[in-house]
């Protein structure tokens, strides 16, 4: 299955708020991510579809660690390709995204659960992954 990955290694594709034209969200899909988000603690109110919805990675879109702007600022499309991988700033993301992996055990149906771990809790396996994958075909090259 393809993947797009975010820049600091989350799956687009399987996230919930991701609505790129290719993988269109309905208005109760997104209205149940904003549910989800408050029950899980992402969010502390339900907001609207527009806020909850996610059209990829950008520098004015909000990014708590600043990736998306380290790697505008890099020229590259996520810390896979980025010399100083895994930074601290790195390192922080994947803790504080893993401290919410218990809760969303604790609050979520078993498939709202994987459809989580896979778009956020391996972001650090598909940024480990894409990086094996570049350092190879640089190698073959």
């Amino acid at each position: 299955m393809e993947k797009v990955l975010a820049s600091c290694g989350n799956d687009c594709l399987s996230c919930p708020r991701y609505i790129a034209s290719t993988k269109e969200k309905t208005g109760e899909e997104l209205r149940h991510t904003a549910e989800l988000w408050l029950k899980i603690g992402y969010r502390d109110r339900i907001v609207s579809n527009e806020e909850i919805s996610c059209k990829g990675c950008r520098p004015e879109n909000w990014c708590r660690y600043r990736v998306v702007k380290c790697c505008g600022e890099k020229g590259i499309k996520n810390c896979s390709e980025c010399p100083d991988y895994p930074c601290d700033n790195l390192k922080r993301c994947f803790a504080v995204t893993k401290s919410f992996e218990p809760k969303c055990r604790e609050v979520c149906t078993n498939e709202e659960y994987e459809k989580l771990k896979k778009a956020f809790f391996k972001k650090e396996e598909n940024l480990q992954a894409e990086r094996k994958m570049i350092f190879q075909f640089k190698r073959i090259r």
